[in-house]
This record gives C-alpha cells, structure tokens and sequence, in this order.
C-alpha cells in the first residue's frame, strides 16, 4: 500500500510538473480509441512501458532483445525514470541492484554483466555521470542524504578517473582507459551539461563547469551537421577529430546508434550556446517525415543505412527545440512511440521514455543555472 501511494503522488507530480509544452498532447499507445494524452500522461505511460518490460523485480534492467544481459547504462537509465516519477521503491531498488553488482572500489561501475556476473568491469563515462545525476534527483526528490552523499562520491571518481586535459580544455573522456598519452577518446554522446553543472552545484567544484563548458565547445567543433559516435582529441592541441570507432585514430566516423544522444543532452539544456551548438542539426531531420528518419547518417546528414530506431526521432526533436521549432516535437514524439510499439527494444523504449521527460516535463530536475 505504501508504495502504491508513493507511486500515485509521483504520477501527480508528474503531471503538475509539465514545462513549455503542457498545453500540448499527444497519443499513447491507446491512440486506437482515440484518447488524447497529455504529455506528461505520454510520459508516464513510457516510463511504465519500460518498467514492465526491461526492469525486473530484484532491479536489474535487462536488454531482452539483446541477449538477457545488463549494462551499466541501462541500470543509470532506470533510475533516472524511477526518480522522475517519484517512485522511491523501484528507485532503491535498482539502485541497490547496481551497487552490489556494478559498483568498484574507486566509485565508478563495472559496464557490462552477463549471466550472473560482471563480464567487463571498465566504466562507461554516461553510466557513470547519469547514476550520479539519478542519485543527486533521487536525493532532493526523496529528501535521502544518502542518495546526495553517494551522488557526491561518484562525481569526485568522475573526476578523478574519467578527465584529462587537452590543450587548454578540461576533457569529459570516454573512460579510464580512453587517454592515450597523445590523445584522448570521447564519445560525445556521453557529455551531458545539464548533469555536469547540476554535479558542479553539489560539489562547488568549478572542474564540473569547466567539462561542460569544454564539452560544448567540442560538440559544437565536431557537428557538421550532424556529431560522430565517436572522437579523438589532441592532448596537445585541444582540436577533436571524428573516428570510425573508439579503437580507430582515423575517420571519417558517422552518426548512428550513440551519437543521436548528444543532440537531446545539448537540445534540451537551459543554456543557449549548449542548444546552439546542435541546432543545425535539425536541417538534416526537418523535411523528412518523422516515421521515416533513419538512424545512420554520414556527418553531412546523407542517409547511410535502413535502421529506424526511436533515439533519432527523439534527438531530432530535441534539435527542433535547439533549432527554435518546437512545433514539430509532439509529431515527432509521436512517431517515436509508435516505432517503439511496431518493433519494441530495450534501447528504443529507454529513449522514448527518456525523450518524453526531458523534452515534455521538468521531471529530472531543475536544471543547473545556465
């Protein structure tokens, strides 16, 4: 009874909690009888979606389209949901499955798990900065001075395992093990601003404005329209170059499955040179009916594979936003859903239920001061 309570009232403040676009609705999966969903209903119904289908009772977020295996990016996903609906259970609970299974010695996460134990123990950068930005919403949102405390601690490991400079710029790295010496590797889907400035708010460590500020300097170098999956940047030079990889040192990289994320971090930030360094992206998705936007694309925004994945419509509506055109986001949400529906997997409805919080609610936080 309890939790059903907690989970009522965060259903409420999920709803009283719409931003910009609380006048607008759009269809949920019951579209079919006609109903018209707030947005904050449409996000509520994406969050549950993916508690039913990818999270399980004792709090694992499994990839079941994927073999039944766990990343670290996933448990950090689940958590950002489960705060943003007020759900406190669900919250400790993957939480606690996290930190008993992913969680080392030095803070950060073990990436991959796979049939009952931990098969890659290197951190991935976004798991880590998301978990410590799910920890610090979870924290204020539950008034938990643990979950600020443990937030606090994964912050200071990020820093300390996971930043390199280059030239003048303090560098977001794609991990401990992405410093080469002559040049750092990042994947610029990785930089989130509005986490690294909420982060810099906890600690007052000026270091977390400092990445941000970096990373949308780099974000902003390296979309042409549209930013790699993957980079390389001088240790000497500061200068970012597109990768075909996270072991290449050559291009010509391309924007696919990871790269997408970059454009809702940057789109949805308060801060407008965060949003104006992916809003040309948006020339490249404008034309193109939102069902049919494909995943992979050259830099240049030429079309180079057939995948339909909903992460792409969403970051096409997050560079509507940066672009100044929110009118095209409920279309594109939408269409997002639907693709979900049609060929539903873990990492497409992460990103609708993601998408939806971030682009139609202030559910995941007050944003750090721009």
């Amino acid at each position: 009874m309890r939790r059903w309570v907690l989970v009522m009232l965060g259903v409420a403040m999920l709803i009283a909690g719409c931003g910009a676009a609380s006048g607008q609705s759009a269809v949920t999966g019951g579209g079919r009888g006609g109903h018209r969903a707030t947005p904050a209903e449409a996000a509520l119904a994406a969050v549950r979606f993916f508690f039913d289908h990818y999270v399980r009772p004792d709090g694992r977020v499994v990839r079941v389209d994927q073999g039944g295996d766990t990343v670290s990016e996933g448990q950090a996903y689940g958590m950002l949901m489960a705060a943003a609906v007020g759900d406190s259970q669900r919250f400790h609970t993957i939480w606690r499955w996290t930190r008993i299974h992913l969680q080392q010695p030095d803070g950060l996460f073990a990436y991959h798990w796979a049939d009952g134990h931990v098969v890659d123990a290197t951190p991935a950068t976004d798991a880590d900065l998301e978990t410590a930005r799910a920890l610090l919403l979870a924290g204020r949102r539950f008034h938990d001075q643990y979950y600020i405390a443990t937030a606090r601690r994964v912050a200071e490991a990020i820093l300390t395992h996971e930043t390199a400079r280059a030239g003048s710029l303090s560098v977001l790295i794609a991990g401990p093990w992405a410093n080469k010496g002559s040049y750092l590797v990042i994947d610029p889907s990785y930089i989130d601003p509005v986490a690294l400035r909420q982060l810099g708010q906890l600690t007052g460590n000026p270091s977390f404005g400092a990445l941000a500020s970096s990373g949308e300097t780099l974000v902003n170098e390296l979309t042409t329209p549209l930013p790699p999956d993957w980079a390389t940047v001088n240790t000497q030079t500061g200068v970012a170059t597109p990768v075909s990889g996270p072991s290449a040192t050559s291009g010509p990289g391309a924007f696919t499955f990871d790269a997408p994320r970059a454009l809702v971090w940057f789109g949805v930030s308060p801060r407008a040179s965060d949003r104006a360094a992916v809003a040309r992206a948006w020339s490249v998705f404008s034309a193109t009916d939102p069902i049919d936007i494909v995943t992979e694309h050259s830099l240049s925004g030429a079309v180079i594979g057939s995948d339909h994945n909903p992460v792409t419509v969403i970051a096409a509506a997050a560079a509507a936003v940066a672009a100044g055109d929110r009118s095209a986001v409920p279309g594109l949400l939408s269409a997002a859903s639907r693709l979900n529906a049609e060929h539903p997997t873990y990492y497409g409805s992460a990103w609708v239920a993601l998408g939806r919080l971030l682009l139609s609610t202030n559910r995941l936080g007050p944003p750090a001061a721009a």
